[in-house]
């Protein structure tokens, strides 16, 4: 199933701005150009937050960004805290289901590596994405704290248990679970929140310089994991 399905299902509670608490409503059943109204908002919306971050962020900047009225996107989204909540929840599904779909029955280390790999390559097309998300965990993860805590933990510690297995089996290095799993976030995100950092200290182009990030990251993992 996927985590954007599973997360939606939740009944969101959150402190924002004020620190009044706010309650989201279970999504309705959509039609085709209501679905594709709202993922014109989010991609909007990404652009507006990750420029202007939550706060200085308006619903007039989104709405005129995604070239829809402002009671338009108000008909789709009630407040900007919800649009907000979309754009993260997009983030989190496109980056968590990769994890979910971590076969046990696999070999472990084609395991580890697809999933590193699916990782850089949403770096590579999504840093907006990516950004975002970091700086909502920077800021103490007041709307998305509920997800982490209750979604991402077991999920998290569903999959170290299969990597210990793994390492129990004599089919992979004996590392920690959870912190190899901290190494390949913070690898891959690593391109797309310090972007400019990077920029400014390698002056190859960009398909360049993922494929080096990633037969980098490709050696270290399968050589470093071998048992």
């Amino acid at each position: 199933m996927l985590l954007i399905a599973r997360y939606r299902i939740l009944t969101i509670w959150s402190t924002i701005a004020d620190n009044d608490l706010t309650h989201s409503e279970l999504p309705r059943k959509r039609t085709r150009i209501q679905a594709q109204n709202e993922a014109r908002i989010i991609r909007a919306a990404l652009d507006v937050f990750s420029a202007n971050g939550y706060r200085g962020a308006t619903v007039d900047q989104i709405a005129e960004a995604s070239g829809m009225s402002k009671a338009n996107v108000l008909y789709y989204f009630n407040k900007k805290q919800d649009i907000y909540t979309a754009v993260l929840e997009q983030t989190l599904s496109i980056w968590l289901n990769p994890l979910d779909e971590l076969n046990p029955l696999g070999d472990p280390i084609e395991e580890l590596w697809n999933y590193a790999l699916l990782k850089l390559r949403f770096s590579q097309q999504e840093p907006l994405a990516s950004r975002l998300f970091a700086n909502e965990i920077l800021q103490g993860a007041p709307i998305i704290r509920p997800f982490l805590e209750n979604e991402l933990k077991p999920l998290v510690v569903g999959k170290c248990r299969i990597i210990q297995q793994w390492i129990d089996d004599g089919k992979l290095a004996p590392v920690a679970p959870l912190h190899l799993l901290f190494l390949i976030w913070s690898y891959t995100q690593h391109y797309a929140d310090f972007a400019p950092q990077i920029k400014a200290l390698d002056m190859d182009d960009e398909h360049t310089l993922f494929n080096d990030a990633q037969n980098t990251l490709k050696l270290i993992l399968t050589r470093g994991l071998a048992p």
